[in-house]
């Protein structure tokens, strides 16, 4: 059991998760609130760029059970550490979602759930989740296997961009975890099958398109999302 790990997963989606749970009630408080368009999108990316660089080199900085899904699918996580990643990383979530509401309130977390914007219906909704998440484990997988060096900030990027583009129509989540603490600790269970469905199948599709395109090549090892080579390093020290 690979405790540290498991820890770092749920520690670091605690801090992702909370600061981009608080940015929604920021979002409130913004003037105009269009400037909130601004606030989320680079809170949730920020976010994850705090999580990575503090807890990456522990666990891989995963923080996403669709990113998790797909490591395991690729081998580069064992079905038993997956167990203990996606559980940490939506009690992380969890937690952050009260920490809003108790320093904030219920309200701000319940307006962060994730849901189909005007005009959108679920299958739309369920669309722009899978293909999204697609493209950000595509992102993931490609970064950290022929450019780790730059992973940590390619990453959170491309996290961001989603944000811009899906926030409005989505809710752009791409993050099982993520919809579940703010869906139950905000009492607002709606549409949840979409952001469970929509991110694990848009995983699988992001590592079947790897596989296909580049990741089949034998040649490179494996290794995890962020941080394998620091821990190479302190392993061989």
């Amino acid at each position: 059991m690979n405790t540290r790990a498991y820890l770092a997963e749920l520690i670091g989606s605690l801090l992702f998760f909370t600061i981009g749970y608080a940015s929604v009630g920021a979002f409130g408080a913004t003037n105009p609130p269009t400037a909130g368009l601004l606030v989320v999108p680079f809170a949730f990316g920020f976010g994850l760029l705090a999580a990575i660089f503090a807890f990456g080199h522990f666990s891989g900085g995963h923080f996403n059970p669709a990113v998790t899904i797909a490591m395991v699918l690729d081998k580069r996580t064992t079905p038993v550490d997956a167990v203990g990643y996606i559980s940490a990383q939506i009690i992380g979530a969890l937690a952050a979602a009260v920490i809003v509401a108790v320093a904030v309130s219920q309200q701000a977390v319940t307006n962060g759930v994730t849901k189909p914007g005007t005009g959108i219906t679920d299958v739309g909704a369920l669309i722009l989740e899978t293909v999204f998440s697609a493209g950000f484990v595509l992102v993931i997988l490609t970064a950290t296997k022929r450019a780790p060096a730059l992973a940590a900030l390619a990453i959170p990027m491309t996290l961001v961009a989603i944000h811009f583009a899906d926030a409005s129509l989505s809710g752009a989540s791409v993050n099982p975890a993520r919809s579940i603490g703010s869906a139950v600790v905000g009492a607002d269970l709606t549409g949840i099958w979409i952001y469970l469905v929509g991110p694990i199948v848009g995983g699988i599709i992001g590592w079947a398109i790897w596989r296909g395109i580049d990741g089949g090549k034998d040649a490179f090892e494996p290794e995890i999302v962020v941080g394998e080579l620091e821990r190479t390093e302190i392993a061989r020290g």
